[in-house]
C-alpha cells in the first residue's frame, strides 16, 4: 500500500466526522431466492447466522454479513446482478477455485486486475462475486 492511501486511511480513523460502522450487512434482493440462499449456504459454504421463510443472513467474516432476501415479499426490487459486485478477498485463489468448480460453480478464468490475481463467479441472481488474492497496487 502506498504512503499516501496509508496517510488517507489514518488520516480517516481520526475523523470525528466519519461514521463508526460496527457490523456491515449486504442485502441481494433477489427473484431466485431459494436458489441463490443455496448457492450461498452450500456451494460457498457461509454460515447462516439468521434465517426465516424469506431471509437468509450469513457471516462472511467477524462482523461482515450478506443477506438474501425474497423480492417477492419485500417492497425492495431485485437488482438483478445490475451494479453489484461482491469483491472477496481470500488466501489461496488457486484452492478457492478448484473448491467451487469441484461443487458444480461455473468459475471465470483466472485474470490479474490491480495487481492481484482474480476469478468472477455469479450468483444465481446474477450478481457477481469477484475472488482475488495478492497486492493491491498498479497492476
Amino acid at each position: 500500500m502506498s504512503r499516501a492511501m496509508t496517510h488517507r486511511l489514518h488520516a480517516s480513523r481520526d475523523d470525528d466526522r466519519m461514521v463508526a460502522v460496527e457490523r456491515t450487512n449486504t442485502v441481494l434482493y433477489c427473484e431466485q431466492w431459494a436458489e441463490t440462499a443455496r448457492f450461498y449456504r452450500h456451494a460457498l459454504g457461509l454460515a447462516v447466522t439468521f434465517e426465516n421463510d424469506w431471509f437468509v443472513e450469513f457471516a462472511v467474516r467477524p462482523g461482515a454479513f450478506l443477506s438474501v432476501a425474497d423480492a417477492s415479499r419485500s417492497s425492495i426490487r431485485p437488482g438483478d446482478g445490475a451494479g453489484i459486485t461482491l469483491s472477496w478477498q481470500v488466501a489461496d485463489i488457486t484452492a478457492v477455485r478448484s473448491s467451487l468448480a469441484a461443487t458444480g460453480v461455473a468459475v471465470g478464468e483466472p485474470t490479474r486486475r490491480f495487481g492481484a490475481d482474480v476469478f468472477d463467479v455469479f450468483d444465481p441472481a446474477g450478481n457477481r462475486i469477484e475472488f482475488w488474492s495478492g497486492p493491491l497496487g498498479d497492476g
